[in-house]
């Protein structure tokens, strides 16, 4: 199953860690029972809560710029997890907000992660909150049933996110299951009753042709190819659709095919499979000129150039538009294959396209 997106999702746990971080130190500022006093910041969690508001804007900056960080969610939950003992050694009291830094710990694993993951993170900040607590003086009860309280709530919110990675998984199959019913029953109630009544008229054009009316046969096939036109536009235009693009205005769908003069320079070798979709890209290539370009010359080069094969698709037919996409069967294997495309806008229908050898 595709693994779900967390970008937004990171970048929203990003900023709740900066207004955590600028809400601890304000609350430490403002507390009179936090060494220091009123007004007053213990020049050593000053230093820690700036370095944690650093990391936090550093961390946030990184996600918006989109940067590869495969270990971020490792590398940040131990940040979190470390800066959390630390202000907890450094502000113990009835009013620290330590407490916070590891419940923002666990929540930032929970909502992203499953049940087994957030309890590992919970069992950590239960392990290190108790550590502070004996490395502490005036060791107390109630500092001991904060440790309690955070292993419930670890429990809790992991036990929440595994329900709503199951609940999402469930929709997501719900969703992809009604897609497939609804493409199912345009298929049927469309196109297979097309192709039945195609199946009809070449019955109907047979005992034509046995009878010997072979001008009724004629004009039954002229039709029929006129309907099976219309009905390949309806189905690349559906197709196209299912694959979120639109046809450009600048060229309409034709039922003109015409027939042009192939022209074929091919010397390269490739593995079957990538042999195989460098074939198709230029019979898809050849099929776009006769159908849309009314083309009377098609000239097909393949050549090897290093490690990639390289195509040239030309015609003499009516060209791109200006602001019109390349054809997109031949972009979507391009791309697929992680080649390049180019398209030549001068009048002809020009295209260049590179691809690895496989």
């Amino acid at each position: 199953m595709k693994q779900p997106d967390f970008k937004e999702l990171d970048r929203n746990v990003a900023r709740a860690r900066i207004l955590l971080s600028l809400l601890a130190m304000l609350s430490l500022y403002i507390d009179p029972t936090v060494a220091g006093g009123l007004f007053h910041l213990n020049t050593l969690a000053l230093v820690i809560l700036l370095c944690h508001l650093a990391y936090s804007l550093a961390l946030y900056a990184a996600l918006r710029r989109q940067f590869a960080l495969g270990r971020l969610p490792t590398v940040s939950t131990a940040l979190d997890l470390f800066f959390a003992t630390a202000i907890a050694f450094l502000t113990e009291g009835q009013t620290s907000p330590s407490y916070v830094f590891f419940v923002f710990a666990i929540i930032a694993v929970g909502i992203r992660a499953g049940l087994r993951p957030t309890i590992e993170v919970t069992l950590c900040s239960v392990v290190l909150y108790l550590l502070v607590i004996a490395l502490s003086d005036g060791m107390t009860n109630y500092y001991m049933m904060r440790a309690v309280y955070l292993a419930i709530a670890g429990y809790l919110i992991g036990f929440v996110g595994q329900q709503r990675g199951a609940f999402e998984a469930r929709m997501h199959e719900l969703e992809l299951s009604a897609e497939r019913h609804t493409i199912a029953r345009s298929l049927h109630d469309g196109y297979v009753q097309a192709l039945a009544g195609v199946n009809l008229r070449l019955e109907t054009c047979r005992e034509l042709l046995v009878r010997g009316r072979t001008a009724d046969a004629l004009a039954q096939v002229t039709d029929l190819q006129r309907g099976v036109a219309r009905e390949y536009d309806e189905v690349r235009e559906y197709i196209r659709s299912l694959a979120g693009m639109q046809e450009s205005g600048s060229r309409q769908l034709s039922t003109v095919v015409s027939d042009p003069l192939l022209e074929v320079q091919v010397r390269f070798s490739a593995r079957s499979l990538g042999g195989e979709q460098i074939l198709q890209i230029m019979l898809e290539g050849l099929r776009n000129a006769r159908r849309h370009a009314m083309a009377h010359l098609v000239t097909i080069k393949a050549w090897e150039g290093g490690d990639k094969v390289r195509i040239t698709i030309d015609d003499d037919g009516i060209g791109f538009a200006a602001a019109e996409k390349p054809p997109w069967a031949i972009a979507s294997r391009v791309a697929e294959f992680g080649g390049s495309l180019t398209m030549n806008r001068n009048g002809s229908g020009h295209l260049t396209i590179e691809i690895p050898k496989l």
